[in-house]
């Protein structure tokens, strides 16, 4: 059986070494970059953040999560990991549930997929796109961009999303797809930076801190996230701003970003806190007030917001100034101008709409033959390696389903 298989990212290329699990199968992958898993070799920052061992149906997201069940629950991180390790590759967990290569670099997670693919004779068309497929009869023919043709008995479409477009991002697998008769959902930037009212966060680009942040409109939060944040001269970065990034591009404008600046202390505690200070340290300026806890950017970026000198003395500022500086702490407060766009963008929220086709296959219920999986369809996860996880589960289900080879699996 002759398959064919458009993109060679992530879920293409589990989806193509699938196939070949039957060497009776011939699989052809069709890249249109000039090289395989470009976009997978920026993942993590170069690192590729495979998977997380903590993966479970509340880490995905469209207009039905649930579809995504299936292939998780057949090719979960524990599968997929022994699948990685028989490919060659070493893995390392860290204590969040991460999981990287021990190499830390993506090149290996690319190579060891490439090479084995190579190995088990499947065919590598790069700086090849498709520029259009269509069923005829039993058979689908592939149109290149010149005219060439190729045809196949069953096509897996694993175009990837629109996000990433430096790196190969693109809206061909929507527009493939929906020639067959599917329908798609709005496409949205996610797990991207936000854009913010900058006047704050310019005097302190470039610093990292933890931080627990809430995204509210008219005093309701519409979502909530911890961990490490970055500073820019346009707003905000990091990953607890990525996992609200998705509700942020959704949610059009009158929305605010608070941060919590010292999540692990309550107001009560910072109170105490500053309170101790001031009374050890009388003669200190109210710019040393905050050292030993915050960045001294920060510090100082605080201070001006609760409009207290930075060269006034301790023993002058008073409880109601030390409420000022503790209310910019627990409330900081970001107005939220937008996201930045796909080419900035880790995921894409939205896609085909998987209400049209099988979720224990991947197979398509109006076109016969016809597979697609990882991020074209309308299914995206939090950070943290879930959406790669999504890509590992629903390219090897759509690679064994379009082999003949789901059966033999148990």
């Amino acid at each position: 059986m002759d398959i064919a298989i458009i993109g060679g990212g992530a879920s293409g290329l589990a989806a193509a070494l699938s196939v070949r699990e039957s060497l009776e199968n011939r699989v052809t992958v069709f890249e249109r970059q000039n090289r395989v898993g470009r976009k997978l070799l920026a993942t993590g920052n170069g690192r590729c953040n495979l998977t997380n061992r903590n993966v479970s149906l509340e880490n995905y997201h469209g207009v039905d999560p649930s579809f995504a069940g299936p292939a998780l629950y057949r090719f979960g991180p524990e599968t997929t990991l022994l699948w990685f390790a028989a490919l060659g590759l070493v893995t390392r967990t860290e204590p969040d549930g991460r999981v990287y290569p021990l190499s830390d670099s993506a090149g290996s997670v690319v190579d060891v997929l490439r090479l084995a693919l190579e190995a088990r004779g499947g065919q590598i068309e790069c700086a090849l796109p498709v520029a259009r497929a269509e069923k005829r009869g039993d058979k689908f023919l592939l149109t290149g961009p010149l005219g060439e043709s190729f045809e196949a008995d069953r096509l897996i479409v694993a175009c990837g999303g629109a996000a990433g477009a430096r790196l190969g991002g693109g809206r061909s697998g929507y527009e493939l797809l929906t020639s067959f008769g599917h329908g798609c959902t709005p496409l949205r930037p996610a797990l991207v930076q936000l854009k913010t009212d900058n006047a704050w966060t310019r005097s302190m680009k470039g610093v990292r801190t933890q931080a627990a942040l809430t995204l509210e409109r008219d005093g309701a939060i519409l979502d909530a996230a911890f961990g490490e944040v970055q500073f820019t001269d346009y707003g905000l970065t990091g990953p607890a701003v990525y996992d609200l990034s998705r509700t942020a591009s959704a949610a059009g404008s009158g929305c605010t970003v608070f941060l919590r600046l010292l999540p692990e202390m309550d107001r009560i505690d910072i109170l105490q806190y500053m309170s101790a200070k001031r009374d050890n340290f009388s003669d200190y300026k109210a710019e040393n007030l905050l050292n030993g806890a915050l960045h001294n950017a920060i510090a100082r970026t605080v201070l001006r917001r609760a409009q207290i000198p930075q060269d006034a003395r301790l023993w002058a500022l008073s409880d109601g100034a030390l409420e000022q500086i503790a209310e910019a702490l627990c409330r900081f407060e970001l107005p939220l101008l937008g996201t930045l766009g796909f080419e900035d963008a880790q995921v894409t929220a939205g896609g085909v709409d998987t209400a049209g086709f099988d979720p224990e296959t991947m197979e398509s219920l109006l076109v016969p033959g016809l597979y697609a999986c990882g991020e074209v369809l309308d299914i995206d996860g939090d950070c943290g390696g879930y959406n790669l996880q999504w890509a590992w589960s629903s390219g090897r289900l759509a690679g064994l389903a379009a082999g003949g080879l789901l059966e033999d699996m148990p």
